[in-house]
Order: C-alpha cells, then structure tokens, then sequence
C-alpha cells in the first residue's frame, strides 16, 4: 500500500489537472486515469499518474509560428477531412476522439482554437466547453462548436457555457475556414 504522501485525493488531482472534480472522476470510472482504493472506500490516485498525464507533452518546438487547432470529434471521417484540409491551411492540428481526449490534449498543448463536436459518447462538447472556459490558465482558447443536431437550445446551451462560436456541421469548409480565422485574427489584434 502507498502512503499518504505518494498519492492524491479525486478532488486534489483534478486542481493540479485544471479539470473539475466531476471530470477526474469520469476518468477514473472510464478506466482513463488509474486509481486505487483505500479501506475506509476513497479513490486515490498515484503522484506518478498524474505526473505522466502532465508530461505526455508533445514537442511543439517543430512548428513556433503554427497556430495550433485542436479538433475534438468522435467520428474519425470529420477529424481526418478536418485535419488534411487545416494543414493545407498551415495549422499545426492535433485531434481527440472523445472528452478524455480532449481534457489531455487542451492541458498538453494549449490549442489556440478548439473545433468541438457537441455530442459524443460520454463527456459531451458542452462540458468540455465549460472545463476549459472555467479554467483561467485555459479560458483564452477559441472555443468553436459544430453539431449536426442544429437547434436553438443547443446553440443557446453551448454559449452559455461560453463559446466563442457555433455552425451547423452542414456548412461547407471555406465557412469553417473563414470564421477560424476571424476568431484568431480578432484575439491577435489583427
């Protein structure tokens, strides 16, 4: 058994994560983040799990001047369309598949914009929306929604969440495009 020392609490973890409690939970019910249990029935997780969640940094030093989007999608036909055609565009693009994913992904490389899918299996776009815009290290990251179940409440529930845009998946890519760059251009004083 580890001793309190090499090991934090659910709630503990996810400050040091800049993720709400309720989302290291998920992780932890999903098998995502590994955790034992105490006798007295806590979850605990290791120091050194969270440390290698914190340190699986890729190497960004490749591309300086690259804008960064993360695309956050669990239909790998829209991530790989998305990614071909942003590279095209010179974006450095990463992807996540879901909202493990994507907690990852936001905290490792600080994306300038995030292209979110809002319904996913699991954690939805909405919660993923709120996480990073809660989080003051994270809340100046581009958050642009896209949902093929276009509806008022939806586009409603997402900006309330504080997104900083919405689209229909039905919109062609050069709208796709040109509201990227607009967001970026506007944070960019350009």
């Amino acid at each position: 058994m580890a001793n309190s020392s090499d090991y934090y609490s659910i709630p503990q973890a996810a400050k040091i994560c800049g993720v709400d409690r309720t989302t290291m939970w998920n992780w932890v019910k999903a098998g995502n983040v590994k955790a034992f249990v105490t006798p007295g029935g806590h979850h605990r997780i290791l120091h050194a799990t969270i440390e290698n969640l914190l340190q699986a940094k890729p190497n960004l030093s490749e591309h300086p001047h690259k804008k960064i989007i993360l695309i956050v999608d669990d239909d790998t036909l829209v991530r790989d369309t998305f990614s071909i055609k942003l590279e095209r565009e010179n974006f450095q693009v990463e992807t996540a598949a879901d909202g493990f994913q994507a907690g990852l992904k936001v905290l490792q490389v600080k994306p300038d914009l995030v292209l979110l899918d809002l319904f996913m299996e699991g954690i939805d776009g909405v919660e993923i929306c709120r996480t990073i815009k809660q989080n003051p290290e994270l809340k100046s990251i581009i958050v642009l929604a896209m949902t093929g179940q276009d509806t008022p409440e939806n586009k409603d529930r997402v900006f309330s969440e504080g997104a900083d845009g919405y689209l229909p998946k039905t919109v062609d890519f050069k709208t796709v495009l040109a509201h990227i760059n607009s967001f970026l251009s506007d944070r960019d004083g350009g």
